[in-house]
């Protein structure tokens, strides 16, 4: 393996999923330091989990080799995750107005149905 192939490998695999973790966190705990009222931590960490899958499925599509892993993360992008997404969006619409943290986990639920399809374009197209 070349040095490049090993920083293609470690950004994709380890340095994206890091940063996405990070940036969970720090939502946790602003929505903790502003005391939201029954913050959708659990919904937003599905939605993290869930777009970037997304990203390292196109990401090892575009700059890596297809892997076992990659198919999987595919088979539930396609297959389970509109059920998850459409179930968040279903459970946040009503406490939408509560925090901005609500609002955005309801429009992120609901903005997969516009983002996956455009992702998954991208997959076939070979690009």
């Amino acid at each position: 393996m070349t040095a490049k192939e090993i920083i293609i490998a470690l950004t994709i695999h380890l340095l994206i999923p890091l940063m996405g973790f990070i940036y969970f966190l720090s939502i946790k705990k602003r929505m903790k330091n502003e005391n939201v009222v029954d913050a959708p931590t659990v919904e937003l960490f599905i939605i993290f989990a869930t777009y970037g899958g997304l990203i390292l499925v196109l990401l090892t599509n575009i700059f890596w080799l297809w892997s076992g892993l990659a198919s999987l993360g595919t088979f539930y992008l396609i297959l389970f995750a509109p059920f998850v997404m459409i179930w968040i969006a279903y459970q946040q619409r009503k406490i939408k107005m509560n925090s901005k943290y609500h609002n955005w986990t309801y429009l992120s639920a609901l903005f997969y149905f516009a983002i996956a399809p455009i992702a998954f374009l991208v997959l076939s197209s070979g690009i």
